[in-house]
């Protein structure tokens, strides 16, 4: 089906901020979200954000429904989630707080109209322990909130189509966290040769003037002015109309707002505006900037001995004074716009740090921690976060005292040699997140893989799977192919680690070579020195052995004991989840592919050959399908689209798929084809849409007559290798009137020519006009080699084939005319 044009794209980006400013603004809320459905209906989609950049969020940016996340219990249930604080979070929605362990509360509330849920709004404030959440009246502002906007979707989708589905590729719509200004701008234009001043309210406010009494004239605001600087008022702007370039002047005004005798600078900016005539040499723009407020904050700053400086919300360095580079050894050139722990500075390089200001932001609380740049000089950092982002101070300290001798709750320290597992838990409470996002198995080892090898310096990963009471290897990644492949096939009884394990239900940690040999004679070692034997069990139900391997001795204390076991049973819950969704998966293609011809017909004249791409960012099956039918007085191509995915879908195609086959075989026209298919659809009453392209080709081969009921329009390949697509009378999308009628257009198909139907899959992508996509195959199909036809719809296919998150299926005809047939 055909994708929203940019217009409606940007007036539900309007809606979808407007409503999170709101809910905001109205509440105890320092940030929110909005999520909306994807077009599989199984993901909620981070759709737009107040006061919170989306890389904070980690892995919450595409959801399952099926997760046990307020976010995604709110849009499958349809009611208010309240959580006060981190101990009720805690105490309902543990995965959330495993991967989110801050001190935040939380209101998640549902997004639809009518019965029908788009999706969820949510807000989170800073919590106090033992603190009551939300007051009554603002959960009842959210709801409020979420409702109208529920009521916009779907009048906007009503209106023009929007189909309010997010895709999991959309970038989220970001409104910063208000803070206070820093600069005043005022805008104005002056007719030089009447010397008078359009002003708006900022320039009057600027220069202290009642906007209501301002009478225009240039002369009144030079009154304003130092005595000093009314002869560059007048010659910045006869500089601007001489040169017609932009010209510029600080100017003094009187700093009567402080009630001092004082001035004030601000900067004039003056410039013609491009345009022709007399006038334009007369008529000036311009601003008049004033930065007060702003320099006098950096001149207070800059006079600390203390290292200040201002971090956005995703934590990029906006501002840093002199002490603060001095202190950390950058130039006022290298710091701003990076990450403190990007690697410009080695010291800082410690996903701890980036947790300390993950926390500092979402928690609304302040941090600190400690850091060493080399030799042995000890800084001290601590995070003071507002909404809109968090200033740091750090100032030099003596060196902490050895970990024996350190306070219950000592500092963070971060040096060059401290241990590789520092940020360890940055990485574990990460891995949670995360696995949310998997959906097939192989996902779920590759998060497994990407979280634990680094959070704990592992080097091997393994994970076997129990399958008629064997070992089967799932995944593996580093080292050698070898490793563990003695397990591969060995029954559950057998007396090794990573069925023992599994068995008994309690990790196994080996940490030497020779530990495995006292415990398990003769088993090989490889090159591992260390290894951690995770059961894999879901509902008392064994689903695998995890095993991490070391290539040095890996000492693993009693912290890494125990956040190990605990995410083995996250791993195990993922992981029996996937692999249940693969076995659906695999039944649900194929019962898609019975549904589709298994062979296309040899027809005399021409040649044919059909791709057929599913879609990979759901599991249900949707309602492509293609159709090549020979008749008496020629032969049928057609291809067809029935939206949504799921089994409803599948079976409507298959009795549309049916029908056509049946009005073509008795003899009807195109038109009458057509229209009998869109009675069909009627009498099937599914609820559904469908589109529709039937080109009879006649037995001439020379000629054909097509319809199309809202289809994308067939390319036609001419033998000198011109392409472009067929103009065809479009006729109504099938299911939206039972009368109506689909003209029949008349083309001509020369020897050596190449005819392409397909669905839009092929030419869809989000944000993006589907008329880009069909240019831009037809430019691929006129510049790719036809000599042969596969080798041709390969070509055509090749990005999609790449691609991992195709929203909708995909079906690509081509039928070559090869010469004419007999009658």
């Amino acid at each position: 089906m055909h994708g929203m044009a940019v217009g409606e794209t940007a007036e539900r980006e309007d809606l979808l901020a407007a409503a999170v400013v709101e809910a905001v603004e109205g509440t105890i809320a320092y940030a929110g979200s909005v999520f909306l459905r994807s077009r599989d209906r199984r993901s909620v989609v981070l759709a737009a954000t107040c006061g919170v950049p989306p890389s904070l969020l980690g892995g919450w940016r595409l959801i399952p429904v099926s997760s046990p996340i307020p976010i995604a219990v709110a849009y499958s249930s349809g009611r208010t989630v309240h959580l006060a604080g981190a101990e009720e979070t805690m105490r309902r929605y543990p995965q959330l707080a495993v991967a989110l362990p801050y001190a935040f509360g939380s209101c998640s509330v549902p997004v639809g109209t009518g019965g029908e849920t788009f999706g969820s709004l949510a807000i989170v404030w800073a919590a106090s322990p033992g603190g009551d959440g939300l007051p009554k009246a603002q959960r009842r502002h959210l709801r409020s909130v979420a409702n109208r906007l529920g009521d916009s979707l779907s009048a906007l989708r009503a209106r023009t189509g929007d189909p309010v589905e997010c895709d999991p590729g959309t970038v989220p719509v970001e409104t910063p966290a208000p803070s206070a200004a820093a600069v005043r701008v005022g805008l104005f234009q002056w007719d030089l040769a009447s010397d008078t001043f359009t002003a708006d309210d900022g320039l009057c406010a600027i220069f202290g003037l009642d906007p209501r009494d301002f009478d225009g004239r240039a002369e009144t605001l030079a009154s304003r002015l130092h005595p000093g600087d009314l002869v560059a008022f007048r010659s910045c702007a006869r500089e601007a109309a001489a040169k017609r370039s932009t010209a510029t002047r600080r100017l003094r005004l009187p700093d009567r707002e402080h009630g001092g005798e004082g001035y004030r600078t601000v900067e004039l900016w003056v410039r013609v505006p491009e345009a022709d005539g007399m006038r334009a040499r007369t008529h000036l723009v311009g601003a008049v900037v004033d930065a007060r407020a702003g320099q006098a904050a950096v001149t207070a700053v800059e006079r600390l001995g203390d290292g200040l400086f201002s971090l956005s919300p995703d934590g990029r360095v906006t501002y840093a004074n002199h002490s603060a580079l001095r202190l950390l050894g950058v130039s006022a050139d290298e710091l701003p716009g990076r990450l403190l722990w990007d690697g410009l500075l080695p010291w800082l390089s410690d996903p701890d740090i980036e947790y300390r200001h993950r926390s500092a932001m979402i928690s609304q609380a302040p941090a600190s921690f400690t850091a060493c740049r080399s030799p042995d000089r000890w800084l001290a950092f601590s995070l003071h976060p507002a909404a809109d982002g968090v200033t740091v101070r750090v100032v030099p300290v003596g060196r902490p005292p050895p970990a024996s001798a350190a306070p219950a709750s000592p500092p963070t320290t971060a040096t060059a040699t401290a241990p590789a597992r520092l940020g360890v838990m940055y990485h574990v409470l990460q891995l949670g997140s995360a696995l949310t996002e998997a959906v097939t198995a192989q996902q779920v080892c590759e998060v497994v893989a990407d979280q634990l090898l680094p959070a704990f310096g592992g080097q091997r990963l393994a994970v076997y799977v129990v399958r008629d009471a064997t070992m089967h290897l799932l995944f593996h990644t580093g080292g050698h192919e070898d490793f563990l492949e003695w397990l591969e096939g060995v029954p559950l009884h057998a007396r090794l680690p990573g069925t023992e394990t599994l068995t008994s239900g309690t990790p196994l940690f080996i940490e030497s070579q020779q530990a495995l040999s006292r415990g398990y004679p003769g088993i090989p070692t490889d090159a591992v020195s260390s290894w951690a034997y995770l059961p894999l069990i879901a509902s008392s139900h064994p689903v695998g052995t995890c095993v991490l391997g070391f290539d040095e001795i890996h000492p693993f204390t009693e912290k890494d004991r125990g956040v190990l076991t605990a995410l083995a049973g996250l791993i195990a819950q993922a992981l029996e989840r996937a692999r249940l969704y693969d076995s659906e998966f695999a039944l649900a293609r194929g019962l898609q592919q019975a549904l589709l011809p298994h062979r296309l017909p040899k027809v005399p004249g021409i040649h044919t050959v059909v791709r057929y791409l599913p879609g990979t960012s759901g599991m249900d099956i949707g309602g492509d399908w293609y159709d090549v039918i020979p008749t008496d007085s020629g032969v049928c191509l057609v291809i067809g689209d029935v939206e949504g995915h799921s089994i409803a879908a599948a079976a409507t195609m298959a009795q549309l798929r049916s029908a056509v086959r049946a009005f073509a075989a008795v003899g009807h026209t195109p038109g009458d084809a057509m229209a009998g298919v869109n009675r069909t659809l009627f009498d099937l009453d599914a609820g559904l849409l469908a589109s529709c392209c039937y080109i009879h080709l006649e037995a001439d081969g020379h000629h054909a007559r097509a319809v199309t009921a809202g289809h994308p329009p067939p390319l036609l390949r001419r033998p000198d290798g011109t392409t472009g697509a067929l103009d065809l009378d479009i006729g109504p999308v099938l299911g939206v009137e039972r009368a109506s009628t689909y003209p029949e257009t008349r083309i001509a198909l020369p020897p050596g020519s190449v005819l392409a139907l397909y669905t839009d899959g092929l030419v869809e992508e989000p944000g993006t006009d589907i008329d880009v996509g069909i240019d831009r195959l037809r430019a691929s199909l006129a510049h790719a080699r036809a000599d042969s036809l596969d080798e041709l719809a390969d070509r055509l296919l090749h990005n999609a084939r790449g691609s991992s998150h195709r929203a909708d299926d995909i079906a690509l005809l081509l039928t070559a005319i090869r010469s004419p047939r007999p009658a």
